[in-house]
C-alpha cells in the first residue's frame, strides 16, 4: 500500500501531533522537581541492597528499561513483573531493597496485591503514578507524579505521553542518583566492557599487541632480505629491530622499504640497520590501548613496539586496535 496525497499529509500531521503533546507533557514535568524528588533520590541513595522495580503491561516495559539504567549507572537494580511477584518472584526481595512501583492509575491489581508483602519486609515503597489518591499511592513512602493533560494517541487510550513521563522521570531518578554516588566514566566502563567507552577505560595495550611468535623481530646483525621475510610472514607491516639482549634498536616499515627502494640498488647487501628508523617510538604494555590510538594519529604511523623494561615484548597496530573496537 503506497500512501497518497491528503493521506501523506493527515500522517505528517499526526506525527507532529504526536510529538508536541509528549514534549508538553514532558516539560511540564519540569515543575514536579521538588521535595518528593529529592526525598526518592535518599531513598534510593540510602538503599543497602537493590533497587526493585516492578510493574505491569506498559508500565512494566517501561519499568524494565528503568531497571536497566538504574543497573548500568552504578545503582545494583532489576526488575520483577508485578504479576510474576504475586507468584513466586516476591522471593526476589529482600530486607534493604527499594521498591519502585510504576502504575499510572496507581490501582494495577496486580502491584496493590504486593503491598502487604512489600510493608511486612519493611522495604521503602516509592510509587510513580499519574493519580496522587490513588491506592498505591496512600501506601507509598514517595509518590512521584507523571500525570498527564492527555495522552498522545488520538483515541486517548494507548499508554504514550503518560509512559514516556515515566521513563524520563525514571531517567531523571536513575542519573540523579549517579550524580550522588560520583559514578564516573572508569565506573561506567566497568558496567559497560563491551560498549566502545568501556573497550577505550579498560582495554590495556597487552589486551590487544602480538607477541611471542606473532611479534615480528629480527636481530639488528641481519641483512634488509631477512627483514622483509618477516615482514611479510607476519602480516604487520613492520619489524621491530633487536639486539642481543632483545632491546629495541629502531623499526623497519613498509614506508622505509620503499624509500629504499628508490634511493638504493641492490638490497640483498643492504644491513637492516643502514636503513631502518633509529630508537623509533614505543609504548608500555600497561598503558590503555587508547594512549596507543592517540600516539599512532599523532605521529601518522600505524604500529607501535611494545616496551617493557627495556625489552621488546610485543606490537601494537592499528589494524589491531580497529578489530579490537578501540577506534
Amino acid at each position: 500500500m503506497t500512501l497518497h496525497g491528503t493521506d501523506r499529509q493527515g500522517i505528517q500531521a499526526l506525527a507532529k501531533a504526536v510529538i508536541e503533546t509528549e514534549m508538553s507533557a514532558v516539560t511540564a514535568l519540569l515543575e514536579r522537581i521538588d521535595d518528593s524528588f529529592l526525598s526518592a533520590v535518599s531513598l534510593l541513595l540510602a538503599c543497602r541492597g537493590r533497587i526493585i522495580v516492578t510493574g505491569i503491561g506498559k508500565s512494566g516495559h517501561i519499568g524494565n528499561k528503568i531497571a536497566a539504567t538504574f543497573a548500568s549507572t552504578g545503582s545494583p537494580a532489576y526488575f520483577v513483573h508485578a504479576a510474576e511477584a504475586s507468584h513466586g518472584d516476591m522471593g526476589m526481595m529482600q530486607k534493604g531493597d527499594v521498591v519502585i512501583a510504576i502504575s499510572y492509575s496507581g490501582s494495577s491489581d496486580e502491584l496493590v496485591k504486593l503491598v502487604p508483602g512489600i510493608k511486612r519486609l519493611g522495604l521503602k515503597l516509592i510509587v510513580l503514578s499519574g493519580i496522587r489518591n490513588s491506592t498505591l499511592a496512600s501506601a507509598a513512602d514517595v509518590v512521584l507524579d507523571v500525570s498527564v493533560e492527555r495522552e498522545a494517541c488520538p483515541l486517548g487510550l494507548a499508554p504514550t505521553a503518560s509512559t514516556t513521563c515515566t521513563l524520563v522521570t525514571g531517567d531523571a531518578l536513575a542519573i540523579s542518583l549517579l550524580h550522588a554516588r560520583g559514578f564516573d566514566a572508569n565506573d561506567f566502563a566497568r558496567s559497560h566492557p563491551g560498549g566502545r567507552l568501556g573497550r577505550q577505560l579498560l582495554l590495556h595495550v597487552s589486551d590487544v599487541m602480538s607477541s611471542g611468535d606473532a611479534m615480528p623481530t629480527v636481530k639488528d646483525d641481519v641483512r634488509l632480505p631477512a627483514a622483509l621475510i618477516e615482514i611479510s610472514k607476519k602480516g604487520l607491516g613492520m619489524v621491530a629491530i633487536v639486539n642481543d639482549q632483545n632491546q629495541l634498536t629502531g623499526i623497519f616499515t613498509d614506508g622505509d622499504l620503499r624509500r629504499t627502494l628508490e634511493h638504493k640498488g641492490d638490497i640483498r647487501s643492504i644491513a637492516v640497520t643502514d636503513v631502518m628508523t633509529q630508537g623509533g617510538l614505543s609504548i608500555a604494555p600497561n598503558e590503555l590501548a587508547v594512549t596507543a590510538v592517540s600516539q599512532m594519529q599523532q605521529h601518522q604511523i600505524t604500529a607501535l613496539p611494545v616496551v617493557e623494561n627495556e625489552h621488546v615484548v610485543g606490537i601494537v597496530t592499528m589494524h589491531g586496535l580497529l578489530a579490537a573496537g578501540v577506534v
